[in-house]
């Protein structure tokens, strides 16, 4: 763990370009809804320069201001002299992990998170018994009385994020090989996801269809887990290694072109996997977010053939660890635009964060439920009829925060897959919404 000298070194080398402009300000989320200097990128910053110079002792008070960051990076792009908060951030979230700095609720609420989230198999027992909850009459009646109050923020939160359970999310059906179509142009590797999988598995299936009508055989081991993205951002190291090594291990007899994701969360973490492993095996072939590899190599001439009009208007939602983390923009977008009579439309303020941020949104949901309200606001305000996710988290927050006559949210592998009619499952609807309803009467 790193020491708080240890700490405050590693801050003044990353910290040492900042001028205080202030650019970072209007760009951080917890500052639009805080409004304090201390929940800033500057403010931290200011805060790790007088620990160094032994002004201030980092207590559960300091602590709770690291906290409130939600690691969305937006300060990183946004900063003029090039200060790697990012670095900043991810050296101290390890040090706050110290029970001393949080409630023992707090602390425990955590832990439990970390013990199910990155394990789909314990997921999946814990979501057994919400199945005929989960999407129903009886929740929408449960969320209107009140009660769910009585429960606490945390598990309120909880409780507000849960979609309707597909039964696909409980096993995984998908075979290991999947043969291209057509003439071959590749072989690749597919993550699963652990949460995209329980909750959103249209979204694998519409990956793995896309991929195979542009002549890629897509492979997934039987075996892989979490790639280690909610334990990394919650600075648990050891957790995110083990994680780590075990996915790299599934993918170890395989022989890739590139190892692919389609939530940017997992994306940004396992680019890092040269990082984190510290001199261990990684995967023999580069990582590469979904919409990244298909721009890079082109969709293939008869699958643009046979993409059919999508009379519909789209606001494509900018993930963090997609825009910020990774650097990617323009692919997802380009791919949309190639479906006939789509229209894309662009959201007020794309790279402000929508409040998921890994377990954010559990941890911290005050903050989070704000943020996730600005951006479904900003979203609708374009008119559009769907909003694209690559991200699982945020398609979760934006479903609990767009009304039920709202947009639906849907991937944009989906898209692509329903319009050259590769009948992937269909995309959810919002959290509002009955779960029953054919796919004919969803947008678009």
């Amino acid at each position: 763990m790193t020491s708080q000298n240890e700490l405050a070194r590693l801050s003044t080398e990353i910290t040492d370009p900042c001028v205080h402009c202030g650019f970072c300000l209007p760009t951080c989320a917890s500052y639009r809804v805080l409004g304090t200097e201390m929940d800033s990128p500057r403010g931290r910053i200011h805060t790790l320069k007088a620990i160094e110079a032994g002004e201030l002792e980092l207590d559960a008070t300091v602590a709770s201001h690291f906290d409130s960051c939600l690691g969305c990076f937006a300060c990183v792009s946004a900063c003029p002299s090039g200060v790697r908060y990012d670095q900043l951030i991810e050296a101290t979230r390890p040090k706050l992990n110290q029970p001393e700095f949080r409630s023992s609720w707090q602390t425990s609420f955590r832990q439990l998170l970390l013990l199910v989230l990155p394990y789909p198999k314990r997921l999946r027992a814990l979501l057994q018994p919400l199945r005929t909850y989960a999407g129903t009459g009886l929740q929408r009646f449960i969320r209107r009385t009140g009660l769910l109050q009585l429960l606490g923020p945390q598990l309120e939160a909880m409780e507000a994020l849960l979609p309707p359970l597909p039964p696909e999310g409980f096993s995984d059906r998908l075979p290991r090989v999947n043969p291209a179509q057509g003439e071959q142009r590749g072989r690749v590797g597919l993550v699963l996801g652990c949460v995209q999988r329980c909750f959103d598995p249209g979204v694998n299936d519409a990956t793995v269809a896309v991929l195979q009508a542009n002549g890629f055989e897509v492979v997934i081991p039987a075996d892989q887990g979490c790639c280690g993205a909610v334990s990394h951002h919650q600075g648990q190291l050891q957790q995110t290694q083990e994680l780590a090594s075990a996915l790299v291990r599934s993918f170890r007899d395989e022989t890739l072109d590139a190892v692919l994701v389609a939530a940017s969360g997992c994306g940004h973490t396992m680019k890092a996997y040269g990082e984190l492993l510290d001199g261990e095996d990684n995967f023999s072939a580069p990582v590469l977010d979904v919409h990244e590899f298909l721009a890079n190599r082109g969709l293939s001439e008869s699958f643009r053939q046979a993409l059919t009009p999508l009379p519909c208007t789209v606001a494509y939602h900018d993930a963090c660890h997609m825009i910020h983390g990774q650097g990617i923009a323009a692919q997802p977008r380009d791919l949309l635009r190639a479906i006939p009579e789509l229209q894309l439309k662009e959201a007020t303020e794309a790279g402000v964060c929508c409040g998921s941020a890994g377990i954010y949104n559990l941890v911290q949901p005050d903050e989070a439920a704000a943020l996730g309200q600005l951006k479904a606001n900003d979203l609708t305000s374009t008119g559009a009829e769907v909003i694209a996710s690559a991200n699982i988290g945020c398609s979760l927050q934006l479903r609990s925060h767009l009304h039920s006559e709202g947009p639906d949210v849907c991937h944009p592998m989906e898209l692509l897959a329903r319009s050259a009619r590769l009948s992937p499952a269909p995309a959810p609807t919002t959290g509002g919404q009955d779960s029953s309803v054919p796919p004919s009467q969803h947008h678009p």
